[in-house]
């Protein structure tokens, strides 16, 4: 075996971005290889895992009673030890075409108010998982290099990390966090809010796919141009009959309107927070948004008539916090100098 076909079998790094609502895997190589929900369907009964990712979703709220569709993150951080494990196990080995001889050395992006406890449990779930080093790194900091942001310059760059579980709000210069703070209020939580808006207001029962579909298609943060409405389809409460009912962007604007407000307050204390010098930068500069939540229709709008400041999206609000985080995996030394474990 010549030189360059041994570094080829040792090239087996993987970054991971282990999120609520989906986890992405990033090989050196191939880029992402892996985008799929973080969902494990269990069989009840003998414990053997049935489904992950995208086939575990298509049984969520369908399954027969002996099979159970499990989100093993909550809120950013990993809530089932056992079955975040197996989940990663199944993402790992796809990712390296069901080679079980590969160990790789993994990074992984973490909210930054992540406690000692949640990072131990991450490192345990990966370690078991046949990862041979882990190293874990801030979500706002990837994010902000997945979407390009000059963070090793000595000026400061604000990002906004809206994810499934939480919201990452960070100010960065120099390769380093001025100031971070994670929110556990994301698209999760506006999918709830949605949730509960039609209970009360149309007595009918959605799911959590139904909810995120209405945000998905008419939810806002802002007026829209154009009024929307949507038909949707429920459980009436009432009778226990299936019905229609249709819905207007401007009601689910009302029904997210505590969880926008509570991003943008924390955005606001962010920058009441972030010195003198590095707020400069930020005025000419800009917030950027990532991540899923961020394609909320209008909330960069919102965000800017809210703060006064240019507010932008990344080019890929999905996959910044994979990008960045597979940027760590050829650049040792800034991986090393960003590492929080």
């Amino acid at each position: 075996m010549n030189t360059r076909s041994l570094f080829r079998f040792f090239s087996s790094d993987l970054a991971v971005d282990l999120g609520t609502a989906n986890t992405l895997v990033y090989t050196r190589d191939k880029g992402i290889v892996i985008n799929e929900p973080s969902i494990v369907a269990l069989n009840r009964h003998t414990g053997e895992v049935e489904a992950v990712g995208t086939e575990a979703k298509q049984m969520l709220g369908r399954t027969p009673g002996d099979i159970v569709a499990i989100k093993p993150l909550r809120d950013g951080v990993i809530a089932d030890f056992k079955v975040a494990e197996r989940m990663l196990n199944a993402f790992i080995r796809k990712a390296h075409r069901r080679n079980r001889l590969v160990h790789p050395r993994i990074v992984i992006g973490v909210p930054s108010e992540t406690t000692e406890v949640e990072k131990r449990a991450v490192l345990d779930s990966t370690y078991r998982a046949k990862a041979s080093e882990v190293f874990l790194v801030e979500q706002a900091m990837v994010a902000a290099v997945g979407a390009g942001l000059p963070i090793d310059e000595p000026c400061g760059n604000m990002v906004v990390d809206i994810g499934g579980g939480t919201t990452d709000i960070a100010v960065l210069s120099l390769s380093g966090v001025v100031y971070s703070r994670s929110l556990r209020v994301a698209g999760n939580e506006m999918d709830d809010a949605i949730m509960n808006y039609v209970k009360r207001q149309y007595n009918l029962l959605i799911g959590e796919r139904t909810a995120e579909a209405i945000k998905m298609d008419i939810g806002s943060a802002h007026p829209l141009a154009q009024p929307r409405i949507l038909d949707v389809k429920g459980r009436d409460l009432i009778g226990g009959m299936p019905k229609c009912i249709k819905v207007r962007d401007d009601e689910i604007r009302e029904a997210l309107h505590e969880c926008v407000a509570t991003i943008i307050n924390a955005i606001r204390t962010a920058l009441e927070r972030t010195p003198p010098e590095l707020s400069a930068d930020i005025g000419d500069r800009g917030i950027v948004l990532t991540g899923g939540g961020s394609l909320l229709k209008n909330l960069d709008q919102r965000i800017r008539i809210e703060t006064g400041l240019p507010v932008s999206l990344a080019d890929d609000p999905l996959a910044s916090v994979v990008l960045g985080t597979g940027k760590m995996l050829s650049n040792f030394k800034l991986l090393k100098k960003v590492s929080i474990n």
